[in-house]
């Protein structure tokens, strides 16, 4: 529960942080004088939602009953489906099939990835560990 306050907490101030940095650009790069105050709140709130929900969720990743394939499967579908429902209930996706199945394009190469990498930088990790446990012999 430590853990997940923690994480909450991070993600919530990062999720706002990242909000105020991109209002920021969008006034001084995008030229834009004023500010609809009514879509700086909507975006402000999906963003520090989108910090909560990206720090949170990998805590599925230490729950040691579940095997690798089932956290990922669970990470995966959570992280997916509630930022499209945030992301399309915000409009930071334009309504339509075609959009929703580049969205779904986009989520499954970029989880790919990014899954791929973690995977293996720790599997790295861990041999050089089993390699430094080796000289201890």
């Amino acid at each position: 529960m430590k853990t997940f306050l923690f994480r909450s907490m991070i993600g919530i101030f990062f999720g706002g942080f990242l909000a105020i940095l991109i209002t920021y650009s969008v006034i001084f790069f995008g030229e834009q004088s004023t500010l609809d105050s009514s879509l700086f709140v909507k975006n402000s709130l999906g963003s520090i939602f989108c910090g909560w929900l990206f720090t949170v969720t990998p805590l599925y990743f230490e729950l040691r009953k579940l095997k690798l394939s089932q956290q990922t499967a669970l990470h995966f579908f959570t992280v997916t489906i509630v930022y499209f429902i945030l992301a399309y209930g915000i409009g930071w996706i334009a309504p339509g099939a075609l959009n929703m199945l580049i969205f779904i394009a986009i989520a499954v190469v970029l989880y790919s990835v990014m899954w791929t990498a973690f995977y293996l930088y720790f599997k790295h990790e861990s041999k050089k560990l089993n390699e430094d446990l080796q000289h201890f012999k």
